[in-house]
């Protein structure tokens, strides 16, 4: 953070106004158009939602969330920063704030897919490859139900 931009925090919220959200999710390229009713049901349904909040304005500038049932597997998503936000600290400080929320309530087996490029970034944070593992995803072909 440069010397003139107020103090960033990561809170953990229930709620949070979608319009910021949607903002967030455009800066990483993710949102599909979606209604944005949504966004109350995804943060509802994680099991831990961080939004880096810059100080002074409310603004939030990062986000990420948790996936997991509370008791054994978690895994990390919808990690992103705005442009001007980057490279001062915020990814890493909401990555380490998720981490550190499931670590407390004693699950231990975090895991996140890396997108293209950030691999060393999550290296840094701890995070390992998992050898013999592949990411998958399910994909609907066009024209089919």
């Amino acid at each position: 953070m440069n010397a003139k931009s107020p103090k960033i925090t990561i809170s953990f919220v229930k709620d949070w106004p979608a319009e910021d959200i949607i903002a967030l999710y455009d800066a990483g390229g993710w949102w599909d158009g979606s209604d944005p009713s949504t966004v109350k049901k995804m943060i509802a349904g994680s099991y831990a939602f961080a939004v880096a909040i810059q100080g002074g304005t409310g603004k939030a500038v990062g986000m990420g969330r948790v996936l997991s049932d509370g008791v054994s597997d978690a895994y990390i998503q919808d990690v992103v920063v705005l442009p001007e936000y980057r490279k001062q600290d915020v990814g890493k400080n909401i990555i380490k704030a998720l981490k550190e929320y499931c670590l407390k309530n004693k699950i231990t087996w975090i895991a996140l897919v890396a997108e293209s490029g950030t691999a060393d970034f999550y290296r840094r944070l701890g995070f390992r490859v998992m050898a013999g593992h592949t990411p998958m995803r399910y994909m609907i072909e066009k024209g089919t139900k």
